[in-house]
């Protein structure tokens, strides 16, 4: 593990949910004339963690209709045992199985064709079945409008939305202009707390290797691991590498098409624990640092930043860049220039979500995205990197992480 960048900090538990993200670029109006309003709303949840006893879900809603719903409140029926614990983005009241969830002050206002996202902790025993029926201030959710019950106007004017701008041949910066203040804040923050001479961020690594990342895997568990697990591991961390840089595609001279991910090697206490025989991948057995397997220290990226890796079995092909270190019974997760570390439960549980909240959280802190304990940048409540706000990746994100590219691409020559 050694020293990260030139900033690391362990955290609590962050998985958590998203708030609605906005598309980048110009904003629009739309006005809507009709001779009766509609309404109808669409729910999509989703458990995307789940342990023995407890479960982390995202609630995404949709107004169908053409008029806005200030303020909302989703009603649903759990089918089971689940009790909601703690939830963010949302005030949330539970009463036998009838949970009420309702906006808060940054999210309250559910605009026409909008999308409001809120996050919850829960229990359960037993099975932990999804709610079938969900309604908004009354209406059934069932993803199909109908006219309104109550008088409608016959002008109803929607609420912004916007309107995209980057893409694919992208080479100004020129961010959404809500977010021109907060990147600018950020940056400055960046600047004040990092050493930007540092040589070992994960765009280092990433233009070192001419567009892959090497890993190797630090099972510090005593659980075993099937070829089946080893496998999806390496594709989900392939797909969590492409939510984030999948934006950075075509801008800016971002020279890649896509990073290759790659897991390279596994490292356990005992060799029985990994229940494969094939040489797919190197196997590190009994050397304990830090009282975790270590892979060999030969291969890593980490200790020889010079790129020489004589000295690895297999040579410069079988090194690796960073280390996924999972580790039994941890909560939370920490991140930097070495890899990521997490629970190993909880990122084995997670293998069937579309994202991994703390591993995309720490993955940030790799390519160099700080950490916002105690601030927030202007007007920006909720996203990934800042702990327990956010599930997913957001446009502020995506921009945070464009933003360093800007500044660092001229070192390679761009």
């Amino acid at each position: 593990m050694g020293p990260a960048l030139p900033k690391r900090r362990l955290r609590a538990a962050i998985a958590a949910a998203a708030v609605a993200v906005v598309g980048a670029g110009a904003t629009a109006f739309t006005v809507v004339t009709a001779e009766a309003a509609t309404t109808g709303c669409e729910v999509d949840y989703q458990v995307t963690a789940e342990w023995p006893g407890g479960f982390n879900a995202n609630v995404e809603i949709t107004n169908l209709g053409d008029t806005a719903v200030d303020p909302w409140k989703l009603e649903w029926d759990f089918p089971g045992t689940q009790q909601v614990s703690n939830a963010w983005n949302t005030t949330a009241t539970q009463s036998g199985r009838h949970v009420t969830a309702a906006g808060v002050a940054h999210n309250k206002r559910l605009g026409a064709a909008a999308t409001a996202s809120f996050g919850f902790t829960g229990t359960f025993t037993g099975a932990n079945a999804v709610p079938a029926t969900f309604k908004l201030n009354g209406i059934a959710c069932t993803g199909d409008t109908g006219p309104s019950p109550t008088n409608p106007p016959t002008n109803v004017t929607a609420s912004p939305t916007e309107v995209p701008t980057g893409g694919p041949g992208q080479d100004e910066w020129n961010p959404p202009a809500n977010l021109v203040q907060p990147l600018n804040e950020v940056w400055a923050h960046v600047e004040d707390t990092y050493n930007l001479n540092f040589r070992n961020f994960g765009w280092d690594q990433v233009m070192a290797t001419g567009g892959t990342i090497n890993y190797c895997v630090r099972w510090d568990s005593q659980n075993p691991v099937s070829v089946q697990t080893r496998d999806a591991i390496e594709a989900k961390l392939q797909q969590q590498y492409d939510l984030w840089f999948a934006p950075m595609k075509g801008w800016s001279e971002w020279p890649f098409e896509r990073i290759e991910v790659d897991v390279v090697g596994w490292a356990a206490y005992d060799r029985a624990d990994l229940q494969w025989n094939d040489s797919s991948v190197d196997v590190y057995i009994g050397d304990i640092r830090e009282d975790a397997p270590q892979c060999s220290e030969d291969c890593g990226r980490f200790f020889h930043q010079d790129g020489n890796y004589s000295r690895c079995p297999g040579g410069a092909a079988h090194h690796y860049d960073q280390s996924l270190w999972l580790t039994q019974g941890m909560g939370g997760g920490a991140g930097g220039d070495w890899g990521q570390r997490m629970g190993q439960e909880y990122f084995v549980n997670s293998l069937n979500s579309s994202q991994i909240t703390i591993y995309l959280h720490e993955l940030g802190h790799t390519f160099g995205l700080d950490d916002f304990y105690d601030w927030s940048p202007t007007g920006q409540c909720c996203f990934i990197m800042k702990a327990g706000s956010s599930a997913t990746i957001t446009t502020f994100d995506q921009w945070m992480l464009r933003d360093w590219w800007r500044h660092l691409k001229s070192r390679y020559g761009y």
